[in-house]
């Protein structure tokens, strides 16, 4: 969700061109490792096209340690699947591969571009499998390159990615990652001592789909509080009864000491609800902070702005920085959709929130770039 140096480039195609003349190779971008490559991972997701660049540390051969030093993301709604979406799709791709490869000078070789599981399951859904064949033909054509490799990704292979990028490996085989999308959520959890195979976790509800499944029902009265009275039914009901019966069936709960969460409802309670942790990258949580920043966000949501929440600061943390932060959240999530983001959250925590075993809890913020790092890392040398 953060976008780092990378911000630039969402303003125009040409800043790509331009900038060639203005730095040599990788000299915006902060290098964590002595000796290292940098890669760039670009993935065509359902709302958007993402890049991120991925330092690699050169010294070691296996187990690749890696850094993520930039990361950006331009919305394009590919899932729509009409004209306009596709076209303005391929030009984000061509775009950010094109940034990739002349500004930050990062070989071709070195650019992975791959599609997401979810442009597969919209468009196994609605018949639309030509149009992602089409896409990647298209982007072949535009780069010049009619040997480009571009992965269709499925959600198995993206929840075992996002395990590997995302979960320490100290706590690779006690952690159960759940990525809450916009459309739907994923993850899972390896039970024994192997990466190869992944215990899949799936639930047609997401943040953006809860929130649509809470506004069929408002019937006419849009205020916010028939609006959190419908969320609620929409919660305990269907949503429930998906959210026990996947838990149960992936026996999750005996297996996992901690339960972690990405995706964008992770990010957006994360810095609201600990602004001053802004740069730590996983926050641990419990269910009943969680449910008190939900009731908060209903009775009194205002709080939340980034002025209101600045103001409360230590003088002594970056408060520009942080608010900017918060103004993102603010702008993607409105109070709508940050109540049904928190409220899917709270349902799947509640899972495993048991009286006898508590399961400690983490808030991952930079959740997605996990996967695509881990695909790097598998794919070099390939």
């Amino acid at each position: 969700m953060r976008n780092y140096c990378l911000k630039s480039i969402l303003f125009s195609v040409l800043f790509t061109f331009f900038s060639y003349y203005l730095l040599p190779a990788q000299t915006s971008l902060k290098l964590k490792f002595k000796r290292s490559y940098v890669y760039a991972g670009i993935e065509v997701g359902s709302k958007g096209v993402k890049m991120s660049l991925i330092e690699m540390n050169s010294n070691t051969s296996q187990n690749l340690d890696y850094d993520i030093v930039g990361d950006t993301s331009i919305n394009t709604d590919f899932i729509s699947f009409t004209p306009a979406t596709f076209r303005a799709s391929l030009n984000a791709l061509y775009n950010l591969y094109e940034t990739a490869r002349v500004y930050y000078k990062v070989p071709s070789n070195r650019i992975y571009t791959v599609i997401s599981s979810g442009v597969k399951i919209s468009a196994d859904k609605d018949e639309k499998a030509k149009w992602i064949q089409a896409f990647i033909d298209s982007f072949k054509i535009r780069v010049h390159d009619p040997s480009r490799k571009v992965d269709v990704i499925d959600a198995e292979q993206e929840a075992r990615l996002s395990h590997l990028g995302i979960v320490p490996e100290s706590k690779r085989f006690t952690t159960f990652l759940i990525d809450i999308g916009s459309g739907n959520t994923k993850g899972g959890y390896f039970p024994n001592d192997n990466t190869d195979h992944i215990r899949l976790f799936q639930l047609t509800w997401g943040t953006q789909s809860t929130a649509n499944a809470a506004i069929k029902r408002l019937d006419g009265d849009n205020s916010i509080k028939n609006y959190a009275r419908q969320l609620q039914r929409v919660l305990t009901g269907d949503a429930d009864k998906e959210i026990t019966y996947a838990v149960n069936v992936s026996g999750a709960y005996n297996m996992s000491d901690n339960v972690a969460f990405s995706g964008g409802a992770a990010w957006a309670t994360a810095t609201l609800l600990f602004p001053e942790l802004m740069n730590n990258p996983v926050v641990p949580v419990t269910y009943d902070q969680v449910e008190s920043f939900y009731n908060k966000l209903y009775t009194d949501y205002a709080s939340f702005s980034d002025k209101q929440i600045v103001k409360k600061l230590d003088p002594s943390l970056d408060k520009n920085a942080i608010g900017k932060e918060i103004k993102t959240v603010n702008t993607v999530f409105d109070q709508k959709a940050m109540l049904a983001a928190s409220g899917l959250l709270l349902k799947i925590m509640r899972q495993f929130a048991g009286i006898h075993e508590k399961k400690q809890f983490y808030l991952v913020k930079n959740g997605q770039v996990g996967w695509i790092s881990a695909y790097v890392n598998q794919n070099i040398g390939k």
